[in-house]
């Protein structure tokens, strides 16, 4: 079932409200309040790109168009996937709920089973088998830590980028032998993933944009989207939509090869993700079959007000 397109989602992703100083559009660690964690942001400026891939891309797929030539303002991104480290703070925090009189709603549930499947946790390893539910919790959970407003990138601006001003298959070129420099994927790795930050970044100083972990995006999952996008538009991204799947994700990971890591390939979540999950219902915060899923953060150069964030939150979390 979808909600409105409220006018506030379009000034969260596009910046409507309060400016923020040029000259602080630099990269920038956040620490997270009441721990030793920081993370790294870097600057995307703004600009204009094609969205998708031509016709003579090769393993193209249909939903990559057709191409649009879309628009964007600038935000930040951050340098690496959030890791397990960052995000274990959220799990352990007893001031997750405080603000709610809901706990079961806001308060992380356990991880039944061991969820990283061994592959590593502290020390850099980056957080996985989330939902984008519980990736955008961590967001306002964030926010409400630091007073810095982050979310997920839209598929539009997780593609440029990632593309980093270049048009060819992979941000290196058309030579997908190259992958191997700078992601971990199924041929160069020992399927799992790896900590974050040990192969080269893309131009836009992004690591493991393409391997390691899919990302998250903002936007439900629509095959036919490209077709609904005018030509020069300017931030898109999809009505907010709460079913639960389809959502689109980015980049592939561990447990894709070669193709997958193109630019303009499109992933999307679905039900059989959460197969093995023992919980009835279904757990909103984990699944199972999610192991290579991860995300990572943005946030826009211009601060949306806080009312738009509340505004935001409540529409993505119904909070």
């Amino acid at each position: 079932m979808k909600t409105a397109f409220f006018l506030p989602l379009i000034a969260i992703v596009t910046g409507l409200s309060a400016q923020t100083n040029v000259n602080d559009f630099k990269s920038y660690e956040q620490p997270i309040t009441g721990s030793a964690q920081k993370f790294k942001m870097v600057p995307i400026p703004s600009g204009t790109f094609v969205m998708g891939s031509p016709l003579s891309e090769a393993k193209r797929d249909a939903d990559e168009g057709p191409q649009k030539k879309i628009q964007l303002d600038a935000f930040w991104m951050g340098a690496f996937e959030v890791t397990r480290d960052q995000f274990d703070i959220f799990l352990k925090d007893d001031q997750t709920s405080q603000n709610s009189d809901v706990d079961a709603i806001t308060r992380p549930s356990p991880q039944y089973v061991d969820l990283t499947w061994g592959m590593g946790k502290e020390g850099g390893y980056p957080a996985n088998s989330m939902s984008q539910r519980a990736a955008l919790m961590y967001c306002r959970w964030l926010y409400q830590k630091t007073g810095v407003f982050y979310r997920l990138p839209t598929e539009a601006e997780w593609e440029y980028a990632c593309r980093a001003g270049t048009t060819t298959a992979y941000f290196f070129g058309d030579d997908k032998s190259k992958l191997k420099d700078y992601a971990w994927d199924l041929d160069s790795g020992d399927d799992k993933y790896e900590k974050v930050g040990e192969k080269k970044p893309n131009p836009w100083g992004l690591y493991d944009i393409l391997g390691n972990l899919m990302e998250w995006t903002l936007d439900h999952y629509d095959p036919e989207r490209y077709s609904k996008i005018e030509e020069n538009a300017k931030n898109p991204v999809t009505e907010v939509n709460s079913a639960k799947y389809p959502k689109s994700l980015r980049g592939g990971s561990f447990m894709e090869s070669g193709t997958a890591f193109r630019s303009a390939k499109r992933f999307h979540s679905e039900p059989s993700w959460n197969r093995r999950d023992p919980q009835i219902p279904k757990s909103k915060w984990w699944l199972t079959e999610a192991k290579n899923v991860g995300f990572r953060l943005v946030r826009p150069q211009t601060a949306p007000s806080q009312e738009e964030i509340n505004t935001f939150f409540k529409n993505y979390l119904g909070l």
